[in-house]
């Protein structure tokens, strides 16, 4: 392969007595350089090093964002395979349960034993999407290991309360709604 200058001159781009003059002028840079002990700057090169380190640093920071949107991704399939997977059915739904969701106060009809489960921390109320499921305990606390805002409800089960509660020893009717 020809070198450019080479090229340059048979397209006829320069002529003999400029390649003459430019290979003159680098040789005679070299010998001040070997005579002084310093290097010239070459300043293309360096903008040429500082665009490519630019480069790089932008492509590093795609990447970066691209694979934490593919993480997000997992993490959303994960979620709602364990949703769909354990969801646990709501029953006859004679019952209204309330519960706060963000700052809205909800209502889903469940039946009497969905309803012990869930005022005794069996059960906990999981919203993803436009839907609300039930999942046991345990699938909750993965889920929420993954994305807090997703699990709603959450009751504490008897063994969880606090020694330190001063209310622990007021027992709250079963009857009672709100």
């Amino acid at each position: 392969m020809a070198s450019l200058q080479e090229q340059f001159l048979k397209t006829g781009l320069v002529g003999k007595n400029k390649a003459k003059q430019a290979n003159h002028d680098k040789s005679n840079q070299k010998k001040i350089e070997r005579r002084t002990g310093t290097q010239s700057v070459d300043e293309a090169r360096l903008a040429a090093l500082e665009t490519q380190r630019r480069n790089a640093d932008r492509a590093r920071e795609l990447n970066a964002q691209r694979d934490a949107g593919a993480t997000q991704k997992a993490i959303e399939a994960q979620i709602a395979q364990m949703v769909q997977k354990n969801r646990q059915s709501k029953g006859a739904g004679d019952i209204a349960y309330n519960f706060t969701r963000g700052n809205k106060i909800e209502r889903l009809y469940v039946s009497r034993a969905v309803q012990a489960h869930l005022t005794a921390g069996h059960l906990v109320i999981v919203c993803q999407g436009g839907t609300t499921e039930l999942v046991p305990k345990i699938i909750a606390d993965k889920i929420a290991e993954r994305d807090a805002s997703l699990v709603v409800r959450v009751n504490k089960t008897n063994a969880e309360i606090d020694a330190d509660d001063p209310y622990a020893a007021f027992q709250i009717p079963d009857d009672l709604m709100w």
